[in-house]
């Protein structure tokens, strides 16, 4: 059995931003991962979100089919994706949905259930995903200071000009058909941008393992907190800070009960990226 890891717990209110960004520094050091508390996301909307959540994921194979993934937004269904390529399972178990910006220009790209079926659901997500835009922000600008930076150093280089938010909406269901093969909600992994807010119905499955390169691998269980957001830092972060943040290593084990979670990854603006080969970042590295 697993142990428990301890995390770091990050109170996004604090009017102590030169603490709070100590705190995110060391969470960021010693694990990638930590809690984010008081982060102004209202309870009401986030049981809204799994409310609505539910109700997709409850439809019909047939009428999930009809929003099939297309430019990485829409539907995925289960054991589609495999997370980790040097796994022998035929695929992770769970299916989920994916909700690209919002911003004019690429909203157009993003796929919505039907308004006859579910008339709750688009509006629903989209007050999430800029709720969780906002929150992400916030907290970017405390890991700059984590980082000795300005508060803004972010915004000033354009990584938050126009960046691309993906939320993720993500059913894990109770009962599988384990046999004899390895069987993952979803397979070993880390996440490929700046930062992930994750939400889940509280549910246990999550695991983490610290250091990525030993073998065998110790995983460590993160136990929910009610009210909270788990938060990892993203290969993206973790390259530009010279390997001093870590991007750890992750994956939901099944637990024969049924899990929902809703997740953010955070990406910079696409013209931040083209000039990315043009900007020297030996500020960022500590």
């Amino acid at each position: 059995m697993a142990e428990t890891l301890k995390l770091a717990i990050i109170d996004l209110s604090s009017s102590d931003s030169i603490s709070t960004a100590k705190s995110i520094r060391q969470a960021c050091i010693e694990c990638g991962f930590f809690y984010l508390v008081n982060h102004g996301v209202e309870e009401e909307l986030l049981l809204r979100v799994f409310d609505e959540s539910q109700k997709f994921f409850s439809l019909p194979l047939e009428e999930k089919m009809k929003l099939a993934t297309k430019h990485h937004r829409g539907y995925t269904p289960m054991y589609a994706e495999n997370l980790d390529y040097s796994s022998s399972s035929r695929g992770d178990s769970k299916e989920s949905f994916y909700i690209g910006s919002l911003e004019a220009g690429r909203s157009n790209l993003n796929r919505w259930p039907s308004e006859e079926i579910l008339p709750s659901w688009r509006p629903t997500m989209e007050s999430y995903h800029k709720k969780l835009l906002s929150v992400g922000k916030k907290l970017i600008s405390l890991i700059a200071q984590a980082l000795d930076l300005d508060a803004d150093f972010f915004e000033k280089v354009g990584a938050l000009d126009d960046p691309m938010p993906f939320l993720r909406l993500l059913h894990y269901p109770g009962e599988l058909e384990f046999g004899d093969e390895e069987t993952y909600g979803a397979s070993a992994h880390s996440d490929y941008g700046m930062v992930t807010l994750l939400a889940t119905n509280g549910v246990p499955g999550l695991q983490v393992c610290r250091e990525k390169f030993k073998q065998p691998r110790i995983w460590e269980d993160v136990p929910h907190i009610d009210g909270a957001f788990i938060v990892n830092i993203g290969d993206m972060m973790e390259r530009w800070t010279n390997c001093l943040f870590r991007s750890t290593v992750h994956r939901v084990m099944p637990t024969g009960q049924e899990r929902y979670s809703v997740m953010i990854d955070l990406l910079p603006s696409l013209l931040f990226l083209s000039c990315l080969c043009h900007y020297v970042f030996d500020s960022l590295i500590c």
